[in-house]
C-alpha cells in the first residue's frame, strides 16, 4: 500500500483527469491522505440486453445512460489513513457522488453553508440522512485535517460558494483552484479578488492544480452578467412562449432568467426538480433576491403566449426531463407551439451531442423555434471555466514551482500545460486518472500507480 513520508507530498487523482466531470482527488502527506471533491459523470449511452433492434437498426426503446462515479477502493481499503473530505463547490461532478460512496469512507466532511445544505438535502433521500458529520467552513477559514491546513479561498465560477483551496503541509504548499473562472461582475457572491492570489505569490507554491476545461479557448471567459444581457435582448424580440434550458445547479443563470421575466413583463416557472430544490436552498440561505416571485408551473399553461417564460431541465437531452416532455407534448403543466422558441443556456457536454440534436429535431417538429448558445449572435451562455488568458494571469499571479492540469480530457490538459509553460512554469505534469504526481520532495509524475476505474451508482 502507498504511504507517503513526512518528506512527501503526492497528489493522485482518482477521477477527473483525462476526462470531464466525476472528480475525486487525493492528497498524501506523512502516512495520511486527504481527500478532495467527491463527484458523479454520466457514463455512456447504455443499450441493455433486453432492447432488441428493429429490421430498420433502430431500438425498441430509448437508449438510457447510468450516473458512475470513482472508483474508490485505493482509499477505501486503507481508509484509516484519510484525515477528512473536502467539498469545493455544491456541482455534481464534485459532490454527486458522496451519497453513494461516503459509507466506504465513513470520514467528516468539509464544505461552506450552501454546499452543506445541497449535500444535506441529497443525504435525506438516503440512508445516510443525519448520519454524516457536515462541518461548515466559512470564506478565508483554515481548518487542520489531519497534517494538512487547508485555507478556503475565495473565487468565482457559476453557482454560490465556490472555493479555491490552498493546502499546507510540512512538506510544502499546493493551490487547488477547483472550478473559476474571473467574473468581476457576478451575479450572486463577490467578484473575483485577484489580491488573494497575488499574495500567493510571497508564499511559495510549489504546485497549482487546476481547471483545464476552457484552455484551449483563447481570450476571457464571459461574465454572468453579460449572458443576462444577451438573455435579455434575445427574449424581449420573442412574442410566443420561452422556454429557457440550463443546468439545475446554476443559480446565477436562473437569477439573471427571473430578471429577464420581470423586465419583460412574463411569469418565470421552474420545471425539473432539480431547478425547484436550488431555487429552495437559494431562498433559505439569503441568496435569492426577495423582489423575484416565481410562479407556480402549473398555472403557466393557462396564460397567453407571450407572458411565459419557463426555466427546465434537460439541456442535455435526456430522458424524462422537462424538455424532453415538453418535446413529446408529455408533460402535465406546459405545451409547445408553433410560434414558441426554447433557448439552451448552456454547452453541450462531450459525449451527448446526439441527444441534443434527437431533442432539438424534435422540438422542431412542432414548430418551435430552437435557439442554442452556440450558434446564438448574443451570449445566452457563460463558462464557469478559465479561458486561456485567465489561466495565464493565475499563473502570473501565483508563480507555483510546477502545473498540474486536471479537469478535462487530454486535450485539455495539454493545452494548460503548454499556457503554464509559456508563464515560465518550468515544470508541468500532464497525466491521468491512477497516475502519483510527487511534488515533493523531488517532483515527478509515475504512471498508472494506482489502480482506477468508475462504479455505477444510478440508473436513470
Amino acid at each position: 500500500m502507498l504511504q507517503p513520508s513526512l518528506e512527501d507530498l503526492w497528489f493522485v487523482p482518482l477521477g477527473g483527469t483525462g476526462e470531464i466531470g466525476m472528480n475525486l482527488n487525493l492528497y498524501g502527506h506523512n502516512g495520511s491522505w486527504l481527500m478532495v471533491d467527491c463527484g458523479v459523470s454520466f457514463d455512456e449511452p447504455l443499450t441493455p440486453p433486453y432492447k432488441q433492434q428493429k429490421a430498420d437498426n433502430s431500438l425498441t426503446k430509448g437508449v438510457t445512460h447510468r450516473v458512475v462515479a470513482p472508483d474508490p477502493s485505493f482509499i477505501a481499503n486503507q481508509k484509516e489513513t484519510l484525515a477528512g473530505i473536502v467539498i469545493t463547490h455544491a456541482h455534481e461532478d464534485h459532490v454527486g457522488a458522496i451519497p453513494y460512496l461516503w459509507q466506504r469512507l465513513q470520514k467528516p466532511i468539509y464544505t461552506t453553508p450552501f454546499t452543506a445544505e445541497v449535500l444535506r438535502r441529497k443525504l435525506s433521500r438516503s440512508k445516510l440522512a443525519n448520519k454524516i458529520p457536515i462541518i461548515e467552513v466559512d470564506a478565508g477559514s483554515t481548518k487542520q485535517i489531519g497534517p494538512f491546513s487547508v485555507t478556503w479561498l475565495e473565487i468565482t465560477h457559476s453557482l454560490p460558494e465556490p472555493f479555491a483551496l490552498k493546502i499546507s503541509t510540512e512538506a510544502g504548499t499546493v493551490l487547488h483552484t477547483a472550478d473559476w473562472k474571473i467574473d468581476a461582475n457576478p451575479i450572486t457572491g463577490k467578484p473575483f479578488n485577484a489580491k488573494l492570489y497575488k499574495a500567493l505569490a510571497e508564499e511559495n507554491i510549489m504546485a497549482l492544480v487546476g481547471d483545464s476545461t476552457n484552455a484551449p479557448k483563447t481570450g476571457f471567459s464571459i461574465s454572468e452578467r453579460n449572458c443576462y444581457d444577451g438573455l435579455l435582448s434575445t427574449i424581449k424580440g420573442l412574442r410566443g412562449r420561452v422556454v429557457v434550458g440550463c443546468f439545475g445547479s446554476n443559480v446565477a443563470r436562473l437569477i439573471s432568467i427571473a430578471r429577464v421575466a420581470q423586465k419583460t413583463n412574463r411569469y418565470v416557472g421552474l420545471y425539473g426538480r432539480s431547478l425547484v430544490n436550488m431555487y429552495a436552498i437559494a431562498r433559505q440561505q439569503g441568496i435569492w433576491p426577495d423582489d423575484l416571485p416565481i410562479a407556480d408551473p402549473s398555472h403557466l399553461g393557462y396564460l397567453p403566449p407571450n407572458e411565459v417564460l419557463a426555466i427546465a431541465t434537460g439541456s442535455q437531452g435526456e430522458r424524462n426531463t422537462a424538455l424532453s416532455r415538453f418535446a413529446k407534448d408529455t408533460h402535465p403543466h406546459l405545451q409547445l407551439d408553433k410560434g414558441d422558441t426554447v433557448l439552451f443556456s448552456s454547452i453541450v457536454i462531450p459525449g451527448n451531442e446526439v441527444s441534443v440534436k434527437k431533442l432539438s429535431d424534435a422540438l422542431k417538429a412542432k414548430g418551435v423555434s430552437v435557439i442554442h448558445s452556440e450558434d446564438s449572435p448574443l451570449p445566452i451562455h457563460a463558462s464557469g471555466h478559465p479561458c486561456a488568458e485567465e489561466l495565464k494571469l493565475m499563473y502570473h499571479w501565483v508563480k507555483p514551482q510546477i502545473a498540474i492540469p486536471v479537469h478535462g480530457e487530454h486535450e485539455h490538459l495539454q493545452a494548460h500545460a503548454d499556457i503554464a509553460k509559456t508563464c515560465g512554469v518550468s515544470k508541468h505534469y500532464v497525466g491521468q486518472n491512477g497516475d502519483l504526481y510527487r511534488i515533493a520532495p523531488q517532483p515527478s509524475i509515475r504512471r498508472q500507480v494506482v489502480p482506477v476505474g468508475r462504479v455505477p451508482v444510478q440508473q436513470d
